[in-house]
């Protein structure tokens, strides 16, 4: 169970990726969520705030890659991301140096006015750039607001990022990171 949940979850993160719906992914794929996440917010990838998310989107990659053996410049294929990401993240001990960062890139980047929270508005926003139904949003935002008091904190959203993409309990917050399973 808790495999097929992962599974599940490492599915949806592919066709974040795969935009296009090609059923592979490359580097440019990954780079183009972030720039659909830097457009969204009106920030340009030379920026600090940008470029940190260009990096880090980077890392990702060449973690993802690194950890199957492969070429930074080859495409994966829907089981590749699930082994490379389960590898380099999951059960590889990567989470924390890499792709935290990466989440912290994104939950900054949401953070418009620097005030450490995330509004319906923000989260929206993000939403968007990774394809989520419109009318999934909303409830997404109530099950992260674990203090129901109207925002996230930029550390609650990266928290759900971690539930997400490495908890294999069914009932974490963080499993509406994206809308509903």
């Amino acid at each position: 169970m808790a495999i097929d949940l992962l599974n599940h979850k490492l599915d949806r993160a592919f066709d974040h990726i795969d935009a296009g719906g090609a059923g592979v992914v490359a580097r440019e794929d990954l780079l183009g969520l972030g720039a659909r996440l830097l457009v969204g917010f009106g920030e340009s990838p030379t920026s600090v705030t940008g470029s940190s998310l260009v990096d880090s989107f980077d890392g990702i990659w060449a973690a993802l890659s690194g950890a199957l053996g492969r070429d930074s410049d080859l495409s994966l294929s829907r089981e590749d991301f699930r082994e490379g990401m389960t590898a380099a993240f999951v059960t590889g001990g990567g989470y924390d140096a890499v792709f935290r960062p990466a989440a912290v890139a994104v939950a900054e980047l949401c953070d418009i006015d620097g005030d450490g929270h995330v509004g319906p508005k923000e989260f929206r926003t993000m939403l968007a750039a990774f394809g989520t139904s419109y009318d999934d949003v909303d409830e997404a935002f109530e099950r992260l607001d674990r203090s129901a008091r109207g925002a996230l904190t930029v550390e609650e959203l990266v928290l759900a990022a971690r539930e997400y993409y490495v908890s294999d309990d069914p009932n974490a917050a963080g499993n509406w990171l994206y809308g509903p399973l």
